[in-house]
């Protein structure tokens, strides 16, 4: 399961994803079989990295065009809409890039998921806005909940238990 976190921490929200991926790592850091990345601003080398994994969840700043700090999540092809409906990032590749890559490759993640917060601003500085920072710890309990689904899910299902006769007891 890679963990991608992105954005530039140098502009205060939109370093969203990668304050966001931090968290995770300092708060959830033994899930097994997770790889934390930070990803930057995106380029095409990031391509192969989610080729090289099943399941992917990007933390990001998005534009939900709601109030700073409100928190979504995309599951999926949902999560494909939402990047395909208009310009979401202002990185140098668009998360909605690499995804089209690693379709035209077959190598698209079969889960995915994005995690994103409403940014308040772009401006200098390397701490995100108030409003931002106050839901990083929501934001990283459902980035965990989805983890933990996953991994979950991971696991063959279990065989019905055989039905025990009943013991009759004398008296």
């Amino acid at each position: 399961m890679l963990v991608l976190g992105i954005g530039n921490i140098l502009l205060q929200d939109e370093g969203i994803g990668i304050h966001l991926l931090n968290f995770m790592e300092r708060c959830f850091p033994t899930f097994p079989d997770v790889t934390y990345l930070d990803g930057g601003t995106l380029s095409f080398t990031l391509a192969s990295e989610i080729e090289e994994h099943d399941h992917l969840l990007v933390l990001d700043a998005v534009e939900l065009q709601a109030e700073p700090g409100t928190v979504c999540y995309y599951q999926g092809e949902a999560m494909d809409h939402f990047l395909g409906t208009a310009k979401r990032s202002a990185h140098e590749v668009g998360l909605l890039d690499l995804m089209d890559i690693a379709r035209l490759t077959g190598h698209l993640p079969t889960h995915r998921a994005l995690i994103g917060i409403q940014y308040q601003t772009f401006g200098w500085g390397e701490q995100p806005t108030r409003a931002v920072k106050h839901n990083i710890p929501l934001a990283g309990r459902l980035a965990a909940n989805v983890l933990l689904q996953w991994e979950f899910e991971a696991y063959p299902p279990c065989h019905p238990l055989r039905q025990v006769p009943k013991l009759e007891i004398a008296a």
